[in-house]
């Protein structure tokens, strides 16, 4: 299974794939469509992606995370169009303990945003469509 989806994100599935009898902390991030930006109404978005690149990033990124620190990770992002309140993006990271988990997720999540080639367009109350830049507010996690 791959880290893009056009189908709606399965936070059960995520977890179950991260899970094992050793890793008792479990931390998740949802990204979910919110109808607001920057004081601007939103209706829907659309996300795209260069497939094959946001592919490989995405496996570094978790490929990384399970490196630095001793964790299962399991992530996906949804393309394609996404109204309010839809999951646009979970992360899940498993670890023996809090501590690793929470970090774990905390960097998939920044990564992903900074490094992953997937682009989202807001279309907004008022008729008007905007590309949105998804590194714009990041704070970059060490």
């Amino acid at each position: 299974m791959g880290f893009l989806t056009h189908r709606p994100i399965d936070l059960a599935a995520l977890l179950a794939a991260a899970a094992a009898p050793d890793r008792g902390g479990v931390a998740s991030f949802l990204g979910q469509v919110r109808n607001h930006h920057s004081g601007r109404a939103v209706l829907r978005l659309d996300y795209s992606a260069y497939g094959p690149m946001a592919e490989a990033e995405c496996g570094r990124i978790a490929a990384e995370a399970e490196s630095r620190w001793n964790v299962a990770v399991a992530l996906r992002h949804r393309v394609g169009s996404l109204a309010i309140g839809d999951t646009a993006v979970a992360v899940v990271a498993a670890s023996a303990h809090r501590e690793e988990a929470f970090a774990a997720c905390r960097y998939v999540i920044e990564e992903v945003k900074r490094r992953v080639p997937v682009w989202k367009r807001e279309f907004y109350a008022d008729g008007t469509v905007a590309w949105v830049d998804p590194t714009a507010t990041l704070q970059h996690v060490q």
